[in-house]
């Protein structure tokens, strides 16, 4: 029988069929029968063994009613054409580009990359990894300094990140950063908002009339400028250094294949986007940025590096680097607390670099350029002043009084955008998707004739010196063979078949909630209409992207009990540092600006010590009791010690040992009593959704993981989202952007280069939470605690499960202890997890947040059969250390200890 297109599809928006159902891995024999072997009739039974009584939520969560997946789509389509997406010539550092469709399709839409972790087990990370280098190698040679990181989360961020690097480099002690005016606004705003925090001054002016004194410790430019001027830096840089200072240089990587590179002039560091490299505009993220630097300052560079190193047969292999540096290690003595990359937007970046190479990247370059001349000469002859600086793709035009408005108003007529200064010129900026036609369209816009554009530039497009870049640049093989797209295909999926994602196996990582990123939720993210937008399009054209923060706003507030969301942190470090700031600036509005103190237990994430520091507090840590629990003495006793200036306690729930602590309630109390403000990281929320809230708790703030909790992929280490919820009394100072108006006179500032961080991907989570509904996220988590618990009784008669709540239950991740066969066999952490790579498995979390020990999560969406895969993998395992432990197997020359083993190797 052929079944009509009708009814399939009503077939698929019945009941029996709905999304939660396929969302959740065990279907209800499986949950059945997980419960019979804790010994239990219920989810319910579970949960209330589990989740305190006192802080249950007692009542179904307030959301709209769930949506079959088809209409869904249908509904967010009519959503998505609210967006009108004129053609972009704002620039600011965003600009419209050609994703190569190989790279699209076997990147950016691809479950092989965008399911995959951070690369931290090199061994199943090698094709990611690879990627990674040829980033750091194309930013490295691009701006002509020697050391590049493996990205950051945008400019913005980078610029702050800069800076902070220039006053850990600073010999004395130094408190002015220099910035120039002609800066994009938005990367200055993100500058203002870290420099308060760490008591630092920024001046901005102009840098070649203002005094470099001896306060200055570092000078931050933009190259070109923001409207457009390529400026020679090299007598400036000459200054600074004589002054003692560091010289950042934020820079258009593709403006470098024609421009004289930043480490050539005297840059310290060079910061920027790779945006136009083939990253959809996505209304302003995720974009990945770089950072760079000279090789002496290896030491102070934040985020991640990609090293060389050998496996033990000596052919080349890859690996992170100088990992000591990062702040889960450091804690509160980290410079940085950046935690999430942009790992998938740099791969498609640097893809991109391998796809067009050298010659194809100066030629894309060399055309935008041409066509800027093209428009300026059609300008002149308009009798238009365009300024006499050279420029490579953007233009600050002139105009008579009043003028401005009307070109402006025949733009939109024609669906096109430019940018206002507000002092009666207009910025124009072209970029690889410009035509030769539009600059025709330009010319009548300004009040012109088509043909006043020249068919060749009056003004020739190479630069003289000292703006011409002499130096070659990508000249490594990998940018000069995969040109083809047979060859670039087959290189991309020779890399992908390198690495470990989910579409392998589940990824039991604790605390990183690596759970399904269900292709209906990822299909509107590559919509032109989300796609294409520009982050500082007019409101009237994005009411599309509106309607979605909207909602989002509301659904968060309400699963989280807050009064108002912020999505602007892209990123949970970034959401950590967020809230602890709206913090401060609350306890500055009541005149108690000296509370500076954040208590902290030992038990925390390291991102916590770190955001702390940054956000301008001392960290006091808080003991925990032997069962993983807060120390509520210890907590007292230092509550009470700093009751004058206690700002705020940060504290993971679940614990970050894998319990709901009884005494939470206490815990927030204790804090409130004390003057303090009660920051909840909300790394755990999965095992919350539905069951308690945050807000109900006691918390003031908490930050969301988009990327774990709601569905966003990882992107092998990024793009990630972190906004915040906070209690009313919060509300006015959540984060506000200059250029678009967001926030209140009481805003902390932005802390994202971009008003919404990366609006490009909330349209993942608001589909999730739109197909699930109230009951479907209230099934996700008692399934995720279901899961977890089963899993620590059937692991529990090989390995010590470390942490259980009051009734003898874990919450939706669990820690089993390792320690103890470093005497019994030499076996050490470490090894168990190399040797679940030979079983098909990334490693659960290791060594945290117990050293010694893996912290396994399973998440909802693993279906029985895996989570017994995953077991049956390490009772076989915890076999081989017993054969080691009898004298059955050698105690140095064992699979343990030679795991993992290669294809060559077998």
């Amino acid at each position: 029988m052929t079944t009509t297109p009708a009814k399939v599809r009503a077939a698929s928006l019945a009941p029996c069929d709905t999304f939660p159902r396929r969302h959740i891995g065990p279907d209800a024999g499986e949950v059945a029968e997980m419960l019979a072997a804790l010994g239990l009739d219920s989810l319910d039974a579970l949960v209330d063994a589990t989740v305190p009584a006192a802080i249950r939520l007692r009542r179904p969560l307030r959301l709209p009613e769930p949506r079959g997946e088809h209409e869904l789509i249908d509904d967010l389509r009519a959503v998505a054409s609210r967006n009108e997406v004129y053609r972009s010539f704002i620039g600011m550092g965003y600009h419209d580009c050609i994703t190569p469709p190989v790279i699209q399709r076997n990147v950016l839409e691809s479950p092989g990359w965008y399911t995959q972790y951070t690369p931290y087990q090199a061994e199943i990370a090698q094709g990611r990894l690879e990627a990674l280098l040829n980033f750091q190698t194309m930013v490295a040679d691009l701006t002509g300094l020697p050391l590049a990181n493996a990205s950051l989360l945008d400019e913005g961020t980078a610029a702050a990140e800069a800076m902070a690097m220039c006053v850990a480099l600073a010999r004395h002690e130094r408190r002015v950063f220099l910035a120039a005016a002609d800066c994009h606004p938005q990367t200055l705003a993100v500058v203002r908002t870290r420099a308060r925090s760490m008591g630092i001054e920024v001046v901005i002016a102009d840098p070649a009339q203002a005094e470099i004194t001896q306060d200055v410790f570092g000078i931050l430019l933009q190259y070109p400028t923001t409207d457009g001027r390529v400026v020679d830096y090299g007598p400036l840089a000459e200054r600074a250094h004589g002054a003692g200072a560091q010289v950042v240089v934020a820079a258009d990587l593709l403006a470098l294949t024609l421009l004289r590179p930043p480490g050539e002039f005297g840059a310290d560091i060079a910061i920027g986007s790779t945006q136009r490299f083939g990253v959809p505009l996505g209304f302003g993220g995720p974009h990945a940025a770089y950072l760079s630097t000279r090789d002496d300052h290896k030491r102070h560079i934040p985020g991640r590096l990609v090293g060389v190193s050998r496996d033990r047969d000596g052919r080349p292999a890859f690996r992170l680097a100088l990992q000591t540096r990062e702040q889960h290690i450091r804690r509160d003595k980290a410079t940085s607390n950046i935690c999430t990359a942009q790992v998938l937007l740099a791969i498609m970046a640097s893809m991109y670099g391998v796809y067009h190479g050298p010659e194809g990247l100066r030629g894309i370059a060399a055309r935008v350029h041409d066509l800027a001349a093209r428009l300026a000469a059609g300008l002149k002859r308009l009798g238009l002043s365009v300024g006499d600086a050279p420029f490579f793709d953007t233009l600050r035009v002139s105009l008579p009084k009043g003028e401005a408005a009307r070109v402006m108003q025949r733009a939109a007529q024609r669906r096109m955008n430019l940018r206002d200064f507000g002092d009666g010129s207009l910025g124009v900026s072209l970029d690889e998707a410009t035509l030769a036609s539009d600059v025709a369209a330009l010319l009548e816009v300004f009040g012109g004739a088509p043909e006043m554009a020249p068919a060749d530039s009056d003004e020739s497009p190479a630069f003289a010196p000292p703006f011409a870049r002499t130096s070659a640049y990508l000249t490594h093989e990998v940018f000069n063979r995969h040109h083809s797209e047979t060859e670039m295909l087959r290189y991309i999926h020779r890399l992908q078949a390198r690495d470990l994602s989910l579409t392998t196996s589940m990824i039991p990582l604790g605390s990183c909630t690596m759970k399904l990123n269900a292709t209906s939720e990822m299909l509107p993210v590559t919509w032109p209409e989300f796609a294409e937008m520009h982050p500082f399009a007019p409101a009237e054209q994005t009411k599309g992207y509106a309607e979605i923060f909207a909602d989002l706003e509301a659904w968060l507030a309400e699963i989280t009990g807050f009064a108002a969301v912020s999505l602007q942190p892209n990123a949970g470090s970034q959401g950590e540092y967020a809230g602890l700031l709206t913090i401060r600036a609350w306890q500055e509005s009541r005149g108690e600006g000296r509370r500076k103190v954040c208590l902290i237990p030992v038990s925390a994430h390291g991102t916590n010590p770190a955001s702390a520091v940054i956000a301008g507090f001392k960290v006091v840590v808080v003991a925990c009791e032997p069962n993983g629990n807060i120390d509520v003495a210890d907590l007292s006793r230092k509550a009470e010690e700093h009751r004058d200036d206690l700002g705020a306690l940060m504290v993971t729930y679940p614990s970050t040992y894998g319990v709901f602590e009884e005494s939470i309630r206490e815990v927030c109390a204790i804090v409130h009593a004390h003057g303090g403000q009660v920051y909840m990281d909300g790394a755990n929320m999965n095992a919350q959704v539905g069951l308690t809230r945050p807000g109900d708790i006691g918390a003031d703030v908490c930050h969301l993981n988009l990327h774990k909790t709601f569905c966003i992929p990882h992107g092998g280490g990024g793009p990630g989202m972190g906004p915040i919820g906070v209690a009313a009394h919060l509300a006015p100072f959540l984060p506000g952007h200059p250029v678009t108006g967001l926030g209140t006179d009481k805003s902390i500032g932005a802390v994202s280069a971009a008003p919404y961080g990366s609006p490009g991907i909330l349209t993942i989570p608001w589909v999730y939470i739109a197909l699930m509904g109230a009951e479907g996220l209230k099934r996700a988590t008692e399934v995720a605690i279901l899961n977890a618990n089963y899993m620590a009784k059937r692991l529990e008669d090989h390995y010590p499960v470390v942490y259980r709540g009051r009734q003898g239950r874990v919450a939706h991740e669990f820690i089993v202890d390792m320690r103890p066969f470093k005497d019994s066999a030499g076996v050490e952490v470490d090894d168990v997890a190399k040797r679940l790579m030979d079983y098909g498995f990334h490693s659960p979390t290791m060594s945290f947040p117990v050293a010694g020990t893996l912290m396994i999560e399973p998440t909802e969406s693993e279906p029985k059969g895996e989570l017994d895969r995953f077991c049956e993998a390490m009772i076989a395992i915890r076999e081989e250390i017993r054969a080691v432990e009898e004298g059955r197997m050698d105690r140095a020359d064992n699979p343990l200890k030679n795991a993992p083993h290669t294809v060559r190797a077998v």
